[in-house]
């Protein structure tokens, strides 16, 4: 028997449950379908502020609080001896305070199990193999965990399949980004020596000319994220020989002050590579991306999660207006607003890797003002054009590292 459902979610993860979450808030049938088993590994288990705004929305964050996650009040970054902390307290929007550090395979799991109480369906191990859209009906066609072939019917497909892509691998919707390839190579360390400060932020240091940075993550369990980020060819040797050199740098690494030298690893380190990646369109005849489906930047400000999960959001909430008769401009409405966003942390990126972020972050000439207005794109407010840093986000960047130069 041929299933029916108003929405298809392609993908379990921060995108998928919120979109879920969203949908069946708004009267529709969803059913998800997650390649994967749950609760599964993945990285970027670092959480902004702004995330939490949706989370608490859509009645998912009492889940999340419930698993006593690492809290989060800030970043730490370094470099050649100095350290500034940007706290999400001092921030110039108005918006949460503080977030968490998550073990993603207990975050995404969490997530996805109350959209599920919420009333979405959701089917592990299931594998979308084609999807043909039109104006009226969309078919989804998809592999169980047995291997049984099965056809649903719905009135829209949402991609929030992440690192998979199913929609834009299908579709041929995928560009190659013009930033430079590169990768992160990362484990799972004891972190048991740490000072309570340690634990409150993340921790970045960038290093070999900015071309380069390392990330601590700290768990409430003990245990911390740690990485290194740089170009392919940086990370692939930092990877190789069982992790000879990341687990070098990781013990040695100033202002870590030996706190990873000789511990535990928790799993062996880990490589990925050419993870930046976008499309040349993210909606069409019955489908819309969300998430890393859509386009992928750098982990350096852990801007990933939260595109996700507003992306997730916003999606949802034009597929629930069309679904209900209402007109959307998909292009004005979620195409441009999203480009916004991700512009707006492309510019931070981009000025993180070309050292004009490290300048200012490190200058005594930046008064308290245009900190606050930064921490609040740290904090992931990527939107709010009430904030000049946003808005008007790669002239006044420039222009401020001009200035702190002089």
């Amino acid at each position: 028997m041929t299933k029916e459902v108003d929405v298809v979610v392609i993908g379990a993860g921060p995108a998928g449950s919120v979109a879920s979450s969203k949908l069946i808030k708004e009267g529709l049938k969803v059913l998800v379908l997650e390649k994967m088993q749950f609760p599964r590994f993945v990285i970027g288990e670092s959480l902004l502020p702004h995330s939490m705004d949706y989370l608490d929305e859509l009645g998912l964050l009492p889940a999340v609080e419930a698993l006593k996650f690492q809290v989060k009040t800030g970043a730490c970054f370094y470099h050649d001896g100095e350290r500034c902390d940007f706290l999400f307290e001092n921030q110039f929007s108005e918006g949460w305070s503080y977030t968490f550090q998550v073990k993603r395979a207990d975050f995404d799991h969490a997530l996805i199990k109350e959209a599920e109480k919420q009333g979405a369906e959701v089917e592990f191990q299931a594998e979308v193999t084609d999807v043909k859209t039109s104006a009226a009906k969309q078919v989804v066609t998809y592999r169980d965990k047995n291997g049984d072939i099965h056809e649903v019917h719905c009135r829209f497909v949402m991609d929030a399949s992440g690192y998979g892509r199913v929609l834009p691998q299908m579709f041929n919707l995928e560009v190659p980004v013009a930033t430079p390839p590169r990768g992160a190579v990362f484990a799972h360390l004891d972190d048991t020596r740490r000072t309570p400060e340690d634990g409150r932020n993340i921790f970045v240091h960038a290093f070999n000319d900015n071309t380069a940075w390392i990330w601590s993550i700290p768990f409430s369990d003990g245990t911390a994220s740690v990485g290194i980020v740089g170009n392919k060819e940086f990370v692939e040797e930092c990877y190789a020989d069982g992790g000879k050199l990341f687990k070098q740098k990781v013990a040695e690494f100033p202002g870590l002050n030996g706190r990873y030298d000789g511990v535990e690893f928790m799993f062996e380190p880990r490589l990925i590579v050419n993870y930046a990646v976008s499309v040349k369109q993210v909606y069409g005849e019955g489908y819309v991306l969300c998430g890393n489906s859509t386009e992928f930047l750098d982990p350096i400000f852990s801007s990933g999660v939260t595109l996700a999960i507003s992306s997730g959001y916003k999606a949802a909430a034009l597929v629930a207006k069309q679904l209900h008769g209402e007109q959307v401009d998909w292009e004005n409405d979620y195409s441009v607003v999203l480009k916004k966003g991700i512009d707006v942390f492309r510019t931070y990126v981009l000025a993180w890797y070309e050292g004009t972020l490290g300048d200012i972050f490190f200058s005594e000439k930046v008064d308290d003002l245009i900190r606050q207005q930064i921490c609040s794109v740290l904090a992931g407010y990527v939107w709010d054009e009430t904030n000049p840093f946003v808005k008007k986000h790669s002239t006044l960047v420039n222009a401020v590292a001009h200035i702190v130069k002089m």
